[in-house]
């Protein structure tokens, strides 16, 4: 069994055996995330969600008059619950099961957006492929969030190990992987409070992308 496939089991079988919003990784108002997109693009731009998963993400950006929005994750499962729950709004989104570390992106996007796929990411050549994914997905000028468990957060979730990161250390990390090929913008840190009262604390850096490879 490959990678993907290892992975994409784990995930289907958590989505499968498990209410969404019970899961702890679950945000039921996704408000930081839509802050920072809304400072970053406007309702036109295109938002590409990395590992969006069964996230309320696509229902505010929707509600926010977004218009071009794409979500991408390895859980069909996942992606299911999230159709179901928009009902005939699901159209408005395009949706791809796929690995970040493998997906071979069919356009470039404005914004790309990741909350919780990379401090999965434990192997420095998975994180080199994540990266070099997101070189061909976004724009030159796009803006990248990236939000990964602070260096005082969580060490597993899900039963899988994460690596944690400092604002300072995911970008020194997403600076070498990107070979220097972005600004660093805002960072910052919360705290996630899960479906059964549990904190978890999390950062955020944001990226601006100076891709050589659009024209």
């Amino acid at each position: 069994m490959t990678d993907t496939e290892t992975r994409t089991t784990h995930w289907n079988g958590r989505y499968r055996g498990n209410a969404p919003e019970s899961l702890s990784w679950v945000e039921a108002a996704p408000e930081i995330s839509l802050s920072l997109i809304q400072r970053a693009v406007g309702p036109s731009w295109s938002v590409l969600d990395v590992g969006g998963g069964a996230s309320r993400l696509p229902d505010a950006l929707l509600d926010a008059g977004h218009d071009d929005i794409t979500v991408l994750d390895l859980s069909g499962e996942a992606l299911s619950r999230s159709r179901a729950r928009l009902g005939a709004r699901a159209d408005k989104v395009n949706w791809i099961v796929g690995d970040v570390t493998t997906w071979e992106p069919a356009r470039k996007y404005d914004l790309w957006h990741d909350r919780a796929v990379f401090h999965f990411l434990t192997e420095r050549a998975d994180r080199e492929a994540y990266a070099a994914t997101m070189c061909k997905a976004m724009k030159r000028g796009g803006t990248a969030i990236i939000m990964t468990f602070a260096e005082d957060g969580p060490e597993k979730c899900s039963g899988l190990p994460v690596r944690r990161y400092s604002s300072d250390d995911l970008t020194r990390e997403i600076t070498s992987l990107l070979h220097g090929n972005l600004g660093v913008g805002e960072t910052g840190r919360f705290t996630h409070v899960t479906p059964t009262g549990g904190e978890q604390r999390f950062q955020y850096c944001v990226f601006h992308c100076m891709n050589p490879s659009e024209g």
